[in-house]
């Protein structure tokens, strides 16, 4: 597939293919699939103990409420300045910091669990999220120096490595309990403790991470005179959606990760609504996370192969598929359960092409602030759409929130279909 590329394009990608900077990208993946599976088992704890946690020590709903959501704000707030850092100092230094302040707001957690307080709560939430903004910088650090026909692939094999994470993080909780009793920590404190040790492995592997050496890349162009500066945030934005791939691109992104989280967040509530058990909820979200990342190298290839435009127009097609079961489930765990594997694959499905789109529609001086503006933008709208998942539950019902899915889907498809070659 042949995109609208700004001034990047495929011309001038024959560097990619020297066998030293193959050399160096094998690397790159080898070490960003290691942090990733490290660092995703820290940040598998939040969703799940982190819940319990900021129930016990917030003891008021509200309280709770906004520790749940810190993480989320976290990477949102935390992705621009990641992506910032990663322009100065390269990849390496961005994504070591942001898997390092993960680790000091899961040792703040600890702390949260043993003093009992919200504020310390509510901080080490909010640096969890900067582990949450590296998860998915590492997936654009994977195609730096992907050469085209093989970009998808290598940003999905970054992503499906979370799958370890998402499967071990929420189980900490059974381990959790022999290191508190080890060290004599108060309950639920244990699990972050490990889950500090997994953040900080990760910091270390992604400080590894190093660019092919000046000799083997194309050298950089020199400003002329009276040039202006490199593009600050609101012109590469600008930049970004005067492309039509790239706006394309940005809006699938945001409204796939917006139809996932509003769906996802409430399903463990409608369930517990109508009588399921917690392991029954357990498994529902379990099926649900292995559809978001275990499919991720076969939707590589498919976007390497077939294209990035079709590939996340089918993925848009499962979504919507997804919120069309959510609509006719009602009550069914077996319906409920079809509904979270659909969302879970379609958001893969979207979010794998669409990230490459993004990635190879831009010029190369905006490439990494539009990545981290395309982070900021998802976890934002995620914010909102988990914040308005639980009064849309008790106005509209599951349904209800099955067709909203449907509704985000469509600006998406449409604007894909236009950018189209």
């Amino acid at each position: 597939m042949h995109v609208d590329t700004g001034t990047q394009g495929q011309a001038g990608e024959e560097w990619l293919a020297d066998p030293g900077v193959r050399r160096v990208q094998r690397r790159t993946v080898r070490l960003l699939v290691a942090a990733q599976v490290a660092g995703s088992v820290g940040m598998g704890a939040g969703p799940s103990v982190g819940v319990l946690l900021a129930e016990r020590v917030a003891g008021s709903e509200a309280w709770a409420g906004i520790a749940r959501t810190s993480t989320t704000a976290g990477a949102a707030l935390l992705a621009l300045p990641l992506a910032a850092l990663a322009v100065r100092s390269g990849r390496g230094v961005a994504l070591g910091t942001g898997w390092a302040v993960a680790a000091a707001g899961a040792a703040l957690l600890v702390l949260a669990a043993t003093t009992g307080s919200v504020v310390l709560l509510v901080l080490g939430m909010l640096a969890m999220g900067a582990g949450a903004a590296a998860q998915l910088q590492s997936r654009f650090a994977a195609t730096d120096f992907a050469p085209g026909p093989h970009r998808a692939r290598a940003l999905s094999v970054v992503v499906w490595s979370s799958t370890f994470g998402a499967v071990l993080g929420p189980n900490l909780g059974a381990p959790g309990t022999r290191v508190e009793a080890l060290l004599g920590l108060p309950p639920l404190a244990g699990a972050f403790v490990i889950g500090a040790l997994g953040l900080a492995v990760a910091a270390v592997l992604a400080a590894l991470l190093r660019p092919p050496p000046p000799a083997l890349r194309p050298p950089r162009p020199v400003p002329a005179a009276g040039a202006p500066p490199r593009p600050g945030t609101a012109a590469a934005l600008r930049i970004a959606w005067a492309v039509p791939a790239a706006r394309a691109g940005l809006v699938a992104l945001v409204s796939a990760h917006a139809a996932m989280v509003g769906l996802m967040t409430m399903t463990p509530v409608h369930l517990d609504h109508y009588g399921a058990t917690v392991t029954v909820v357990g498994l529902v979200i379990s099926v649900h996370v292995l559809g978001m990342f275990a499919f991720a190298p076969v939707v590589g290839s498919l976007a390497d192969r077939f294209g990035r435009t079709p590939t996340a127009l089918a993925g848009l097609a499962v979504l919507g598929a997804a919120g069309a079961v959510a609509v006719l489930a009602g009550s069914g765990t077996g319906g409920v359960a079809v509904a979270l594997l659909l969302l879970g694959l379609g958001w893969s499905f979207v979010t794998v092409p669409a990230a490459a789109v993004v990635s190879e529609s831009v010029p190369a001086g905006v490439r990494t602030t539009v990545q981290g503006l395309a982070d900021m933008l998802m976890n934002l709208v995620a914010a909102l759409a988990a914040a308005l998942s639980g009064p849309l539950l008790a106005l509209v019902g599951f349904p209800g929130l099955g067709v909203g899915v449907l509704l985000l889907t469509l600006p998406a498809a449409v604007l894909l279909a236009r950018a189209r070659p």
